[in-house]
């Protein structure tokens, strides 16, 4: 097993909200993050769709599939990764939120707007962490990018990943909008990594980022993992938050409780709660759909 993050590492996540760790899966590790990236591919939920349907490539997106947690089973629980995020916290309690998936892939795709994954989440706390595993080697100038320190910051409204204004909002109230970062990157603190297979991302949800644009012939399949910690808490968002898609998970809990539910597998200091996991679709509305209103 890799060994763990050092005490610098620590301080790092703790103070810039992301952080890149080189070659922290080995491949047996890998060769399981392309099968169950190929099962989410295989399996897709009412919320697969493709975003920005009028560049020539295709980037496309799913999430939240409520067999995921049973068929991501070996991946969560015998690797290393849930280590990884325990190290980074500095606490040993790890559950697993859910998954997602983003392929783009042929022509020439956009680069993934500025945004905040918090503000799409139900939950908020210290402990929650996104892992990003690429399987493809990822240039710098395409890959994920980072405002440094930012999850500390403004919670901003959410992206709905217009076609033609990436600050459009999700909510349009009780969120300050998006500022449009592209517009002058020199007044922000961004950083990124160039990717090899093996590598990974960890960033907090809060933690502003987009992705860079892809070129023809280019393929950058990643896979998305989300986990929260012993003191994640649930949130109310000006109205039901998109994710994570679990049938009845606003109905069940109230602001500031703890975020526990049978949807979500403790993987440390032990696996536990796989059995109880409920196997119900909760896409009552297409995440696409909520996020543009449709």
């Amino acid at each position: 097993m890799p060994p763990a993050v050092s005490t610098d590492l620590r301080r790092c996540y703790r103070e810039d909200g992301a952080i890149h760790l080189s070659q922290a899966l080995d491949q047996a590790t890998l060769a399981e993050v392309e099968r169950m990236f190929q099962w989410s591919l295989d399996n897709p939920t009412p919320s697969g769709c493709t975003f920005y349907d009028n560049e020539s490539g295709t980037f496309y997106q799913d999430l939240c599939n409520p067999r995921a947690a049973l068929a991501y089973r070996t991946l969560l629980t015998d690797s290393c990764i849930a280590d990884r995020v325990a190290d980074l916290w500095g606490d040993e309690e790890v559950w697993f939120l859910y998954e997602q998936v983003f392929y783009k892939h042929g022509g020439d795709t956009r680069r993934t707007p500025w945004h905040q994954d918090a503000p799409y989440l139900a939950v908020d706390g210290e402990h929650i962490a996104v892992v990003w595993i690429n399987l493809e080697s990822v240039q710098q100038q395409h890959a994920l990018e980072f405002v440094r320190g930012s999850h500390r910051g403004v919670l901003y409204d959410g992206s709905a990943f217009d076609d033609d204004d990436d600050t459009k909002p999700i909510y349009g109230s009780g969120l300050p909008r998006l500022p449009n970062i592209e517009a002058d990157r020199s007044q922000w603190d961004i950083v990124s990594w160039a990717i090899e297979p093996g590598d990974i991302v960890v960033f907090h949800p809060r933690t502003l980022h987009g992705g860079g644009p892809t070129t023809q012939g280019m393929r950058r399949r990643t896979l998305s993992l989300r986990f929260f910690g012993a003191d994640a808490a649930y949130v109310e968002r000006p109205t039901d938050a998109p994710a994570p898609l679990v049938a009845g998970l606003h109905d069940s809990l109230r602001a500031g409780q703890p975020f526990r539910h049978p949807a979500f597998p403790q993987l440390r200091p032990v696996a536990r709660g796989f059995e109880q996991v409920p196997v119900i679709d909760g896409h009552v509305q297409s995440v696409r759909a909520k996020l543009q209103g449709g």
